[in-house]
């Protein structure tokens, strides 16, 4: 990730371009280069802004989504943003999805890419045999439908991070927080337009999770890329921004 990483009361974020704004929420294990296509994409019409969510900051006993979100809320306060559009992925989905449900007049539209919020097979309540390079590379190669997507510097980056107790306990409890924080009934309330982009592969968040949250969601479109995991917008991030676009310019451009 070329883009500098921007510091100010108490806020981490990466800022590129100008226009209407695009609010990139990454996972629980999600780098900001996971995001790098995305903006390349975007950042010559729109403002896209990707926050580092602080799950290794926030006071361990009220991690969880609802913390997620606060904090989500007091940075679109600090940056004066308004009528957003909302794209998360994983965990980053869920903060949208509970953010949106609170704070609907922030968010224009949102996008939901292998979102946790009804179901999710994570890693479980813990890691066993974390110190061991090849599982975790495994667990990785999880993620996606092609395993070469799982880059050596990717699987490094997991690696270092699940092997630093401090790390590995945030990462549990946040992740136990997702998975007790059911949206089902919440999301008949979110009444905005909702473009679920979902790799048909997903075997985190299986496609039948991508049909429900349609079901579930009153004003959703569901696109499926074939031959993708978890995270279409790194295994096959010209079709994710080739939907992303076409979304785009329906609710933003009429």
């Amino acid at each position: 990730m070329t883009y500098p990483i921007k510091e100010e009361d108490g806020f981490k974020y990466i800022e590129a371009g100008t226009g209407e704004t695009l609010v990139l929420l990454h996972g629980l294990m999600g780098e900001l280069s996971n995001w790098e296509q995305v903006i390349e994409q975007f950042k010559d019409r729109y403002r896209v802004i990707i926050p580092i969510l602080p799950i290794y900051e926030l006071p361990i006993l009220t991690l969880g989504v609802k913390a997620l979100s606060r904090y989500l809320h007091r940075f679109l306060k600090y940056k004066n943003l308004n009528q957003v559009v909302l794209i998360g992925n994983s965990l980053g989905g869920h903060v949208g999805l509970v953010f949106t449900v609170a704070h609907q007049e922030f968010v224009k539209a949102l996008v939901l890419t292998g979102s946790s919020g009804l179901y999710e097979n994570a890693f479980g309540g813990s890691f066993p045999r974390r110190e061991s390079y090849d599982y975790i590379k495994e667990k990785v190669e999880f993620t996606f439908y092609d395993p070469a997507t799982a880059t050596k510097e990717l699987v490094d980056d997991v690696f270092k991070t699940v092997n630093d107790r401090s790390r590995v306990i945030r990462i549990l409890t946040m992740a136990k927080s997702a998975i007790r924080h059911n949206m089902a009934k919440d999301l008949s309330k979110i009444t905005i337009p909702v473009s679920l982009i979902w790799g048909k592969n997903d075997k985190v968040t299986p496609p039948e999770v991508a049909e429900e949250f349609h079901q579930l969601l009153p004003n959703s479109e569901l696109n499926w890329v074939d031959k993708c995991g978890h995270a279409p917008m790194m295994e096959h991030p010209q079709i994710f921004n080739a939907f992303l676009e076409k979304f785009l310019d329906r609710i933003l451009l009429k």
